[in-house]
């Protein structure tokens, strides 16, 4: 190299892609089936249904536009009036049944069953979720017929049992039975992993001050596990208003309008009586109805923040 002569850096080499990038590739390529199958058979939905609710359709003929002709009737339907009230009752009893009962059952276990029967007992409480809704329904149809294990057992010391699934007021009981010994179990495993993670030096601390067992639970167990209810609630709620394998198996329905729901009537305006636009309408409807309620929810479990500077 000459004197006084500049030396020229050499160009650095970068990499087309760098780590992060290649990462996020990576991610995008492993969530696009999942992301394409939800697009087509729910996103894509949504709007279909949306549009053949303003029209008549019968899956044979092309649809027609009818505007809101679909949606007026829904207020002069008498059994849409009827499932609406039932949907309602059915979500108001059921909701909060199975988040105390699995939220207790997961304290019970956590607090006196650390050992393998306990593992055994999450599992056979479990195994009612992964069964089909309509063969768990069968064997609980077994139970509450006319001359079914109920009756014949209260017979045996003399009591003559109800028709349970002919009477209006016990069927809509036994529906609700049924939903809600289906799902306990799938509500319980989710506390269970909640209530594990409570810290333990919390307890023993209230142990220490003299705390009882329903104290400890009250003021600790349940506040620490407040995200866990809020998802139990929302997946609750959700599978309450789509409830129609427990009432198809049950029920039918009946007797007369007494145990139909928004989405046993769907059912029924769309693969009974062909009406597609009507039953989108519905389908619709009852969407709507599910974004309320969680909004409504959304603003109960919203946690209250301090403003900036307001304890200054």
């Amino acid at each position: 190299m000459r004197n006084g002569e500049k030396t020229r850096a050499l160009p650095v080499k970068r990499p087309l892609m760098t780590r992060k990038r290649r990462q996020a590739l990576h991610g995008i390529a492993y969530i696009m089936p999942a992301c394409i199958i939800i697009t087509m058979f729910c996103i894509v939905t949504i709007f279909m249904a949306i549009y053949y609710s303003f029209t008549e359709y019968n899956m044979i003929n092309p649809p027609e536009f009818v505007a809101l002709k679909n949606y007026t009737k829904l207020l002069s339907d008498k059994a849409f009036r009827s499932a609406l009230v039932n949907t309602v009752k059915y979500v108001v009893i059921t909701v909060p049944a199975q988040v105390c009962i699995s939220l207790g059952l997961a304290a019970f276990l956590s607090e006196k069953l650390q050992n393998r029967f306990g593992g055994f007992a999450r599992s056979v409480m479990f195994i009612p979720y992964i069964v089909s809704g309509i063969a768990a329904s069968a064997v609980w149809d077994i139970v509450f017929m006319r001359n079914g294990l109920i009756n014949a057992a209260l017979g045996q010391v003399g009591v003559k049992g109800p028709n349970w699934l002919g009477d209006g007021n016990l069927a809509f009981l036994c529906v609700c039975i049924v939903a809600i010994w289906k799902n306990i179990g799938y509500f319980l495993v989710i506390y269970y992993a909640g209530v594990q993670g409570v810290p333990r030096d919390q307890h023993e601390a209230a142990t220490c001050d003299g705390a009882t067992p329903l104290q400890r639970f009250w003021y600790i167990t349940v506040p620490s596990v407040k995200p866990i209810t809020y998802m139990v609630v929302t997946l609750s709620i959700i599978q309450s208003f789509q409830i129609f394998d427990v009432v198809y198996q049950l029920t039918y329905g009946g007797p007369g309008t007494s145990t139909m729901t928004l989405a046993y009537i769907i059912y029924q305006a769309a693969f009974k009586d062909w009406k597609m636009g009507y039953a989108c309408a519905l389908a619709v409807v009852l969407l709507v109805f599910v974004l309320i309620v969680n909004l409504i929810q959304d603003l109960f479990f919203k946690e209250k923040t301090p403003k900036k500077g307001a304890g200054k």
